[in-house]
């Protein structure tokens, strides 16, 4: 049985617009270090050519809680998009940026990353993620998988698109371990006020989307 991989590939939102993108690369790679320390890869973050960066995973819930955590975690001012790619990734070879990979999983993340900036062009502008799936590797029934996780995108999206940068740094705190007195601290505001970030920005809603993903979403 043909082994299947999520392909991510990620770029920046308007790169040329930022202040200094120089400066500003050593402060994504550090963000993206982190969801690689958090989350199980096949091939970790890195950055690419220009303002792209790639990823892979073995599992859907690995790569949607990777992305969610990127964007999350990014500084401030920085947004991105993402293509994922479900399906046969495979070795070619070795170049100077590391292992050289081809397959249908990195043609269908790059057909997903352009649906996304279409759909973020057109009427859904908080749009920054799109998936696709190999239909034929998919069992019986699992077609409206698909669906499913790109209307689960759109809804994230919506919801990190509307947050304050404190309640994306208190929910990305949140989600990579560290306690709401730890953020409390941080942000120079009460544990209570944590806890109210969480529940009235949604990152409460978006912890729980990824307990659910872990169960039931491979």
């Amino acid at each position: 049985m043909t082994q299947l991989y999520v392909a991510v590939i990620i770029d920046l939102v308007d790169s040329r617009q930022l202040p200094s993108r120089a400066a500003m690369q050593p402060e994504i790679e550090r963000s993206f270090a982190v969801v690689n320390e958090r989350v199980a890869y096949q091939q970790p973050i890195e950055a690419t050519i220009g303002d792209e960066f790639q990823a892979l995973y073995s599992t859907t819930a690995g790569a949607l809680e990777a992305t969610m955590l990127a964007r999350l975690g990014l500084p401030e001012g920085v947004d991105c998009r993402f293509g994922l790619g479900r399906g046969e990734a495979v070795t070619i070879g070795a170049g100077a940026a590391g292992i050289l990979q081809d397959g249908l999983a990195w043609w269908l993340a790059r057909e997903a990353i352009d649906e996304a900036h279409r759909r973020q062009d057109s009427r859904t502008p908080s749009a920054r993620s799109w998936y696709r799936s190999d239909p034929s590797a998919d069992a019986p029934g699992d077609s409206v998988s698909e669906s499913l996780i790109n209307s689960y995108l759109i809804m994230r999206d919506h919801v990190i698109g509307s947050m304050t940068e404190r309640s994306r740094r208190i929910t990305f705190g949140s989600m990579t371990g560290r306690s709401q007195q730890e953020l409390a601290d941080h942000e120079g505001i009460s544990q209570s006020a944590v806890s109210q970030s969480l529940r009235r920005s949604g990152g409460a809603s978006l912890i729980a989307t990824l307990e659910v993903l872990k169960l039931g979403c491979q």
